[in-house]
């Protein structure tokens, strides 16, 4: 009698079964409800399975998690090479063509590898269309040193590019590619997916400076001001502190150094100040007014930087949960 043939959820199924309830727990706090109920239902129909498609079932995964690991070192080909000397030609475009899918391997896959300074040789001289294409599909850590790299009046129209970038054709990635891939002489995937967008361009500029932020949203405000009231809808800036509830305000004071909060306030509004002052002691509020006073005159770029760390302490404490900002006028909250 024939055995049963799996499929890839009754796989994942008898998987979890055969790791014991303690290790698949941490497991399902990795996945989505409808993923958790697919599984559970698979699991609760398992009668019985041998040892010999348990052994099936432990080998293929790992050579799966093998493939995985080989692609995130060095690429596909890299792992194709690497499994075809270890399992043959056949098996290892099995294991490739079954995993690249749900990897989702990403154009520009050398890019990622590539230090932001030498990328930034590499690429400040092409148009700003193909910049634009290869900074969306990067990290935003990585994009974001790159835009702040590139000329001013290059910064705004790189920006207006990702934004207003959607679907990118398949043809036009690989003869992106293709030219990129003659100048670095390297391996570059061949696999399309979707890149760009405002998200994108939002998740950039919440990580450039204060300096090179101000000149993108100023070249936007003057040239497509509808696409600028969309990106600030999705950012949260130094100003935006007046929308913070007063219990988050003190909750982000006490992770800000002293010092970088007078340097900030030297630069700020009477509106932000007056929150900021708000939500202090009466003795804490007089320490740092006095600070501020003694400071003397500050550079502005050393203001801007300052703000720009308080900014990125309030993104954090948003992306943990710890306090809510608002955003878009406040219509919707987000935690």
């Amino acid at each position: 009698m024939a055995r049963k043939v799996l499929n890839g959820r009754q796989k994942a199924a008898n998987f979890l079964i055969f790791l014991g309830p303690e290790r698949s727990s941490r497991i399902f706090k990795h996945l989505n409800e409808s993923e958790i109920e697919q599984l559970t239902l698979e699991i609760a129909n398992v009668r019985k399975v041998s040892g010999d498609q348990a052994d099936e079932i432990f080998k293929e995964f790992y050579q799966m998690a093998l493939a995985s690991q080989y692609i995130a070192q060095g690429g596909i080909d890299y792992a194709r090479e690497v499994l075809e000397k270890a399992l043959g030609g056949e098996k290892a475009m099995e294991i490739i063509s079954r995993i690249s899918a749900s990897l989702q391997v990403r154009p520009f896959d050398f890019a990622r590898k590539t230090e932001p300074s030498q990328l930034l040789n590499f690429i400040q001289s092409e148009h700003p269309q193909t910049i634009a294409l290869v900074l969306a599909y990067l990290e935003p850590e990585k994009s974001s040193i790159i835009l702040s790299a590139l000329p001013p009046e290059r910064q705004s129209e790189v920006a207006r590019r990702i934004a207003r970038m959607d679907n990118t054709s398949p043809e036009a990635v690989k003869e992106v590619e293709r030219v990129l891939e003659k100048k670095l002489s390297s391996v570059i995937p061949q696999e399309v997916s979707e890149a760009g967008g405002v998200k994108s361009l939002v998740e950039i500029l919440n990580r450039v400076d204060r300096a090179t932020e101000k000149t993108i949203m100023e070249a936007l405000e003057v040239q497509e001001p509808e696409l600028a009231e969309e990106v600030k809808r999705l950012m949260f800036v130094f100003e935006d502190i007046v929308t913070i509830d007063d219990r988050s305000i003190q909750r982000i004071l006490r992770e800000v150094e002293s010092h970088d909060l007078g340097l900030a306030l030297k630069g700020a509004s009477e509106e932000v100040s007056a929150k900021i002052f708000g939500n202090m002691s009466k003795r804490a509020a007089e320490m740092l007014r006095e600070d501020i006073e003694f400071m003397g005159p500050v550079r502005l770029r050393d203001v801007e930087e300052a703000q720009q760390r308080i900014v990125n302490i309030i993104r954090k404490l948003e992306e943990a949960g710890e306090i809510v900002v608002a955003r878009g006028g406040g219509d919707e909250i987000i935690v």
